[in-house]
């Protein structure tokens, strides 16, 4: 341990007009309130506050940050109170500490649930004051340093695999380096620990063999930068056992397969200097296509800069080169801490290097729960980058296999909403399109424009998806309480009353809602029948219920046909409240019936679907529905159609012609059978209702290349 003058004079060190009075008070503070306690390893717990304060006085941070490591623990484990911290130390440190305690609670729990509360937490302590995560990074590196005496390997497991996921992503957005690397590995060693000594055993067997290797490619690097008049420093660094480990995986290949173990740094006084030095390397040494890297005009968004080239070097060995400047070094070291601004009293939040953190607040604004946070989150951190650009030049970082959709996201939470279409180079592609680097990409807006639901599926970031699913469940919830209000206000008429939603009021907490629109979306989404809601409202009208017994099928066909008291279909958004059957493929025009089912809603088929008969036992699921569509709508629905063709030139042709000149838009084609006269098509066509496809159909039949034409079914 660290004694108090040494703490002191490492502070005063970088920071000459640090609080001496406040980090002794501190000091002494912590070590009495910890006073007799001790931890797994038998040491005295003080150890474990004065081995974070000292890990913070390497990122030379601010007393404050000093002052809240060494009383970080006090108020969870000792008899200290956040009352009592802030009456010695001030309001600031104060609110350090309770942000750091909070996450601290948080931790103990190993549920998942909690763990991905735990990741919430973190994210919302450290957007009002960023501090609170470099207190909490240290305080983590500080046990994994220790986590060795914790007897019980699954909880070792447990805390190792959360630094992996969780802790050392944040510490690499924040640029934090060197941080990084030491939770790494000692992390990797927990959770993967015969990979971890397999790799730290060939590391050591190659510095063994190779130590003169590198002192040679250094010394020649050196020498030929020298001589070109390019005044630097060449060091050379192994790369961690974890980036090894990480890459054999990546790239499938085995440890011998790889050519860049040693990467070699070369650091210059200026900007220049630095590109100075990348044309020295590659006008003496090959360079390795696909291996340059520019982060100094287009930095990553945690700020990091610097030129990175592979290059088959001194000795004909494969090396990795990077060339920085050394202020560029001290940042890639560092991180936020190496430019911190707290010494002038404003918190360092704005720039570039903090949209990521203001993209998860985006995402924990829209995420429905902490587990969809975690996972949106995981998302956004763990994938490589690629950059793109605005049409005015503006830079975004995006994940690789990022899409269109991800970058309208990026630029802001409307121009997602509302994209319809993008360009990228000025050429017009579709939505699902993967971005590469460098691309400049334009995003076309409407109004009228709502995320699809399908973009889902391959859109790459967090945020994108947190801001689709956040839109699917609004919809859907307004649509099951749309479609629960028509269907309880026919049970109401049936009984000879007059709804109003204050008629659900008395029964609220029989169904555990809070308001009458959750009991309504129940009853959308088929999770309370409707009469079960009139009969606990009105109990008298239980004699008036059907009599238990099966209604013969012909009866509930024809009671759906008539259509008196139908619900209207009219403004639902397929696939949300409402689906349509895919055996029978409903238009606007056929007579239709619904069937409701558990949690999806209402499914729409045709009068005639040979499905209905499997529901013929459970009468109570039939819902009388009828369209309700506006003639001027654009609405398009999908007609299934089953075609025979002749084998011969030009049939597929005349099939797709005639169905395009009637105004027909085929979304789908299948061959499902053929021979050698005739093809057997099932083909679904976008058209606006039943009389549309009529046409179409006629318009088919009397082709000469059409052989049959029907509605296909089942």
């Amino acid at each position: 341990m660290i004694r108090q003058f040494e703490l002191v004079e490492r502070v005063k060190a970088y920071d000459p007009g640090a609080d001496e009075d406040l980090l002794n008070r501190a000091y002494v503070f912590s070590m009495k309130a910890h006073g007799s306690q001790s931890r797994a390893s038998g040491d005295p717990y003080f150890s474990h506050p004065l081995g974070v304060a000292e890990i913070l006085t390497r990122l030379k941070l601010d007393s404050a940050s000093i002052v809240t490591g060494l009383l970080h623990d006090t108020v969870e484990d000792t008899e200290a109170t956040l009352d009592q911290i802030e009456g010695l130390f001030g309001t600031e440190i104060g609110q350090l500490v309770d942000g750091v305690t909070k996450l601290s609670r948080l931790e103990l729990q190993s549920d998942h649930t909690k763990h991905a509360e735990n990741f919430r937490k973190l994210v919302l302590a450290m957007s009002n004051d960023i501090r609170v995560l470099l207190v909490k990074l240290a305080d983590r590196l500080h046990n994994m340093q220790t986590i060795h005496y914790i007897k019980d390997p699954e909880k070792r497991r447990r805390i190792a695999l959360e630094t992996l996921e969780i802790y050392a992503p944040l510490a690499e957005r924040m640029g934090m380096h060197e941080i990084k690397d030491q939770l790494e590995n000692l992390a990797f060693a927990q959770v993967y620990p015969e990979a971890y000594a397999s790799i730290v055993q060939r590391l050591s067997f190659l510095r063994e063999q190779g130590t003169d290797l590198a002192d040679q490619i250094i010394a020649e690097l050196g020498a030929v930068l020298t001589d070109d008049g390019v005044q630097c420093t060449v060091s050379g660094r192994e790369k961690t056992p974890y980036s090894i480990w990480r890459k054999m995986q990546k790239k499938r290949m085995e440890f011998e397969q790889l050519s860049d173990i040693m990467a070699f740094r070369i650091i210059v006084d200026d900007v220049t200097a630095c590109y100075q030095g990348l044309g020295v390397i590659h006008s003496h040494y090959s360079m390795i296509p696909g291996r340059f890297k520019d982060y100094i005009s287009t930095p990553k968004p945690n700020n990091y800069r610097s030129l990175h080239t592979g290059v088959i070097g001194p000795l004909r060995h494969r090396i990795e080169i990077q060339i920085r400047t050394y202020d560029m070094h001290e940042v890639a070291e560092l991180g936020v801490a190496a430019h911190w601004q707290y010494k002038q009293g404003r918190p360092l939040m704005e720039g570039r290097q903090y949209r990521w953190l203001r993209e998860l607040l985006d995402i924990l604004e829209h995420a429905a729960g902490p587990e969809e946070f975690l996972e949106n989150t995981k998302l956004e951190m763990f994938q490589d980058q690629v950059f793109c650009f605005t049409p005015k030049g503006d830079l975004i970082a995006l994940p690789r296999g990022a899409t269109p959709v991800d970058f309208a996201y990026a630029v802001h939470t409307e121009v997602g909403n509302t994209c319809v279409g993008a360009k990228i180079n000025g050429r017009i592609v579709p939505l699902r399109s993967e971005l590469h680097n460098g691309d400049q990409v334009e995003i076309v807006n409407s109004r009228a424009q709502t995320p699809s639901p399908t973009w889902e599926r391959f859109v790459v970031t967090g945020k994108a998806r947190a801001c689709i699913r956040r839109f699917i469940r609004t919809q859907q919830r307004a649509q099951y309480i749309e479609l629960g209000r028509a269907m309880i206000q026919k049970e109401f008429q049936h009984e000879g009353y007059e709804y109003a939603d204050k008629s659900l009021d008395g029964v609220l907490k029989k169904f555990k809602a809070e308001e009458p629109e959750d009991v309504l979306a129940q009853i959308g989404e088929g999770m309370l029948g409707a009469r079960e809601v009139v009969n606990a409202i009105f109990p008298g009208t239980r004699a008036k219920q059907v009599p238990d017994k099966v209604v013969p099928l012909n009866r509930q066909r024809a009671k759906a046909a008539k259509g008196s008291t139908a619900i209207p279909i009219r403004g639902l958004i397929p696939g949300m409240a409402m689906h349509f059957a895919g055996c029978c493929h409903p238009l606007p025009g056929d007579r239709i019936v619904g069937i409701v089912t558990t949690g999806k809603g209402v499914t729409i088929h045709t009068i005639d679907c040979e499905t209905l008969e499997s529901f013929a036992e459970t009468p109570e699921r039939w819902l009388d529905v009828a369209w309700d569509q506006d003639p001027n709508a654009a609405d398009s629905h999908v007609g299934r159609l089953s075609v025979v063709i002749t084998n011969q030139p030009g049939s597929l042709g005349s099939l797709t012609t005639v169905i395009g000149k009637n105004l027909g838009n085929i979304s789908n084609l299948k061959i499902t059978n053929r021979s050698i006269d005739f093809f057997e098509v099932l083909v679904d066509v976008e058209v606006k209702d039943v009389r549309h496809l009529t046409n179409i159909i006629a318009a088919l039949r009397a082709t000469p290349a059409i052989s049959s034409v029907d509605r296909a079914r089942g």
